[in-house]
């Protein structure tokens, strides 16, 4: 049996598959191990999505790679989007590298720790359209939450992204396997489960015909134990009056809402492929402000796509003004090769377009400071996430705020807190858009 150290990088779901294969090497008898140094075989869970994903991902398996040696790191094995998205040139670029598996191959990491150990370099790439599996996972360094993936794959097929040629198609888990995992991980101490699938509003259309991610927020919210049901990843035009009046009827549901909108402008809007109009998306987000009272708001966009002008770019600039969306992720283009946005012409730069989206970026900080002075005084729910050392204090968050994403919330108390708990906490103060709160 072999000690094993493996690194994630990338997005919640790429959190999830690490998970998964973590208990199936724990199965076959495996030790896991912190850090390379360590260990007899390190797997890096890469994503590939953008240009800046790429590079970490490549930084990060030269790292683990210095290693390598004898009586040390004897082998490395790459997972996810990367390897998906290279195949086995990965296998002839990357010499430091002993196999490769794609995202249809995550459930045969056991295979390809055994072949690599006894000598052979592999590269496993399974279909990535076929259904899900069900698989146990281990859950790791998220005291009282945990993520829980609803689907994986997408059909938008947005003009600038390959996921859906790293991913696959769009595929729902069942109701039942869903809410059976969502029960043992309350029973494992999860207050929070956040629900996460690249559109979780196409939730059932693949398994039942139509949209079913209001029936499974209801059922979830039965389980008891759980606290937070937090939403991620909702597409504007899978928001139906439907989903809004189960989450405004569902306590357990957060006021907090992820909805990547990626533009405002309707001829940019066009030229993504997205399936809905800026006027539709302020309608939507006046409709939902009204229906769900103390919403927090967070958005993605995407400046420098072609055909981005100042004109273009200053009506973007007007729509967050005009709704004061409390929390934003601004990016620049990167052309995908392989996707009808990296054919496009009229694209300004990249240093333009990296200018245009700190731009956007300055000009949230106002946003994002009046929306914590306004929390000042008041009280929420926290939940305990971690202790620093450094600082000697507690922190966690509450429903505002989204792991890893965004800020944290410091925790004062003349007691001690316990991680995975939550606590009564009124903020007294705000510093670099950070809050500190007074557990009462």
């Amino acid at each position: 049996m072999a000690k094993i150290a493996l690194i994630s990088l990338g997005c919640a779901k790429n959190q999830v598959n690490a998970e998964e294969m973590l208990y199936l090497l724990d199965q076959a008898g495996h030790k896991t191990v912190a850090s390379a140094e360590d260990a007899d075989v390190a797997i890096v869970n890469t994503c590939g999505f953008i240009d800046t994903a790429k590079s970490e991902a490549i930084e990060q398996i030269l790292d683990v790679a210095q290693y390598k040696g004898p009586g040390g790191l004897s082998h490395i094995i790459v997972t996810g989007c990367l390897s998906q998205r290279y195949g086995e040139e990965m296998l002839r670029e990357l010499p430091e590298v002993d196999a490769v598996l794609g995202t249809g191959s995550y459930y045969e990491i056991v295979s390809a720790v055994e072949w690599v150990l006894s000598g052979e370099r592999v590269a496993l790439f399974g279909d990535i359209d076929a259904p899900l599996l069900e698989r146990e996972r281990i859950v790791v360094d998220s005291p009282g939450w945990a993520y829980l993936r609803i689907a994986d794959g997408c059909d938008n097929c947005c003009a600038y992204c390959v996921i859906p040629s790293l991913r696959g198609r769009f595929r729902s888990r069942s109701m039942e396997s869903l809410l059976r995992e969502a029960r043992g991980l309350v029973e494992g101490g999860a207050g929070e489960l956040i629900l996460v699938a690249q559109d979780i509003t196409q939730y059932g259309m693949d398994l039942y015909g139509e949209r079913r991610l209001s029936d499974l927020i209801r059922a979830l919210a039965e389980i008891s134990g759980l606290r937070w049901i937090r939403l991620h990843y909702l597409y504007p035009d899978g928001i139906d009056d439907a989903l809004i009046l189960a989450m405004g009827e569902t306590p357990q549901v957060l006021r907090y809402l992820d909805i990547p909108v990626q533009h405002i402008n309707d001829g940019i809007l066009r030229a993504m492929n997205r399936r809905t109009s800026g006027g539709e998306i302020r309608a939507l987000f006046q409709k939902l402000r009204a229906a769900l009272p103390g919403l927090v708001l967070r958005t993605s966009l995407i400046t420098g796509l072609p055909g981005e002008g100042e004109a273009e770019l200053e009506e973007l600039a007007a729509f967050l003004e005009e709704f004061q969306i409390e929390r934003v992720g601004v990016f620049p283009y990167s052309p995908q090769e392989g996707t009808p946005a990296a054919e496009m012409p009229h694209r300004p730069s990249e240093e333009e377009a990296q200018c245009r989206a700190e731009r956007l970026m300055r000009a949230q900080i106002p946003v994002l400071d009046r929306f914590n002075q306004s929390r000042i005084g008041k009280e929420d729910l926290v939940l305990c996430t971690g202790y620093d050392e450094t600082e000697g204090l507690c922190y966690g968050r509450s429903y505002a705020e989204s792991p890893e994403i965004d800020g944290i919330i410091w925790l004062e108390t003349e007691e001690a807190l316990t991680p995975g708990c939550f606590y009564r906490v009124r903020y007294t103060e705000e510093h670099d858009g950070e809050l500190t709160g007074m557990v009462v």
